[in-house]
């Protein structure tokens, strides 16, 4: 993968403002905080962000691939607020799960999921390289 980098522009934090990857690509529907019996052992923000992404990492794992690999990340909020006050904590668990990998986002609120108690959900689309 390629970090887009335009000259002039901030340098993003926690994010790239663009990659260009070549590979075979895995897409990764957005999960939620809850485990693999699909429920939720934590209502804190952070703690559901950080059991999303160990949800991540075992899906992409099923494909031979790893955060490095992830270019692409959508995060769905249900409270900005709340998301936003999370931030250091967030950081952290984000840094245990994905390492120092940061591939483009977004990040919108939304008014609500599917799964009763969610407080976010996320999704992926990594890129193996050929």
């Amino acid at each position: 993968m390629q970090i887009l980098q335009p000259p002039g522009f901030a340098k993003p934090k926690g994010y790239s403002n663009g990659i260009v990857a070549k590979g075979r690509l895995v897409f990764v529907a957005g999960q939620v905080g809850w485990n693999a019996q699909e429920k939720f052992e934590t209502s804190d923000f952070a703690g559901q962000a950080r059991q999303a992404l160990k949800n991540i990492v075992a899906i992409l794992a099923e494909a031979g691939a790893g955060p490095e690999h992830v270019c692409r990340m959508n995060w769905y909020v249900a409270d900005a607020k709340e998301y936003n006050s999370s931030l250091r904590e967030l950081g952290a668990a984000y840094r245990d799960v994905m390492g120092r990998n940061f591939p483009v986002m977004t990040a919108l609120q939304v008014a609500g999921f599917v799964e009763a108690g969610a407080k976010l959900e996320i999704e992926v689309t990594a890129v193996l390289p050929d």
